[in-house]
């Protein structure tokens, strides 16, 4: 063992003078191996950049992995109590419900009425419809208003902070505070996409909501990225109970209502089983979007680097054939030191030492611009792409250079170590 630590130690020494004394080619290595080894870092970089963007999005809509998501449907007028009296006051939990608020001047039809977004991607919402228990109809002539300076809102009421499962990204002022007193006038915190509309249309402060007791003041605290492009506004569910009774909360024209949870909480079963006792099944599902696509990840990454691969080659090409130019003009050198007894084995592993070390230097170059160029996109892209800011560059790309420069190091210089070890004694006495 001892034997084998002193070879290898021999070796790592000679290669490194020999680096020192082929300044030259070992820069030209380098060069011909830099791009192959960076770009399997960059693949590998740009894989984990890819998965954040595409889970950071998914978040935003489903919730953060391990998040166990309720969804309730029905319009039973006990289903608002049921809910908001089992989840209030828990850590534990979140409620969501939803329902369809007009913020602006009264007696009017909204300027994107049916909630669509103001930017007219989802087209023309069709003619105005009420609907009740008995279903939906059209709305007679005599009975459309006029529209005026209004916004329709899909408001959605909370009894927690809800990001904790689900992190949206501010973009101006400040969400909604659930540690202080409920106050009369309703704090709103708009999404991006109804924050467009306020941009656009100058509208009266009043809110009006179906089943309130008046319209409504509110306030408008903030805006938040919550990947939704339907218009939206957040508040606080005890804020909106001083004008909207529980038995009302729930929206008969679109029911929506769910609860976000942590796993293992004892939220589920007991709401479950109020809920059951309604005649109300409740659907309840995790929140795993990462294993979700990771076959789809999965496929992405092999084919980056598979192109990254064929890079590679090339780069190993390149140290292939200065490794036996080099290996060339070194003969009577080997052969010298075969006739003093080195054995044949320390001269490829001197031949070994020299492309490792090369293959090294170059990842260690490769994954040092990597790092630099991740710096310079988070600082430059990190405004308009939120999933980038305060991202760090991924150490296992960093590997994966290292295993690169490790493996080009061993393909590059078997073919050169074989021939230097099998140079003959002989050789030395044409000097």
């Amino acid at each position: 063992m001892m034997r084998l630590s002193g070879r290898a130690r021999s070796a790592l020494i000679i290669g490194l003078q020999g680096i020192r004394s082929r300044k030259t080619r070992t820069l030209l290595s380098m060069v011909s191996l830099f791009l192959g080894v960076l770009a399997v870092v960059v693949v590998q970089a740009g894989a984990s950049i890819a998965e954040r963007a595409l889970l950071a999005d998914m978040e935003l809509f489903e919730g953060l992995d391990g998040t166990v998501v309720m969804d309730i449907g029905g319009t039973s007028p006990q289903l608002g109590p049921v809910v908001t009296t089992t989840v209030a006051g828990r850590s534990d939990a979140v409620a969501m419900t939803g329902m369809q608020a007009i913020i602006g001047e009264p007696g009017v039809r909204p300027v994107n009425e049916g909630g669509v977004p103001l930017d007219g991607s989802w087209g023309d919402p069709g003619p105005p419809m009420t609907c009740d228990e008995t279903g939906c109809r059209e709305l007679p002539a005599a009975e459309i208003q006029p529209k005026g300076q209004a916004i329709e809102v899909r408001l959605t009421a909370l009894t927690g902070d809800v990001r904790q499962y689900r992190p949206y990204r501010p973009q101006s002022g400040e969400w909604l505070d659930f540690s202080t007193m409920p106050s009369l006038a309703p704090r709103l915190v708009l999404n991006k996409a109804a924050a467009v509309g306020f941009e656009q249309y100058q509208v009266p402060a009043e809110m009006r909501v179906t089943g309130a007791s008046a319209n409504m003041t509110p306030h408008v605290i903030g805006v938040v990225d919550d990947g939704d492009q339907q218009p939206r506004a957040y508040v606080r569910l005890d804020e909106l109970s001083h004008w909207v009774p529980a038995t009302r909360l729930i929206d008969p024209n679109m029911s929506e209502v769910r609860v976000l949870m942590t796993a293992g909480t004892p939220v589920e079963q007991v709401l479950s089983a109020k809920l059951r006792a309604l005649g109300v099944e409740p659907i309840v599902r995790t929140v795993n979007s990462r294993e979700d696509q990771e076959e789809q990840l999965a496929l992405m990454r092999l084919v980056f680097l598979a192109m990254a691969g064929l890079v590679l080659l090339i780069g190993v090409a390149g140290i292939l054939n200065v490794g036996l130019a080099t290996v060339g003009e070194r003969v009577e050198e080997f052969a010298l030191r075969r006739a003093v007894g080195t054995p044949r084995t320390l001269l490829a592993g001197i031949v070994l030492a020299e492309t490792l070390i090369t293959g090294l230097l170059t990842a260690a170059l490769a994954i040092g611009v990597s790092v630099l160029g991740m710096k310079a996109l988070v600082t430059l892209a990190g405004g308009s792409q939120p999933f980038l800011q305060g991202m760090e560059f991924p150490w296992d790309a960093g590997v994966a250079g290292v295993i690169a420069g490790l493996i080009a190091g061993v393909l590059g210089g078997f073919i050169p170590a074989i021939r230097a070890a099998g140079i003959p004694i002989a050789t030395v006495m044409r000097a």
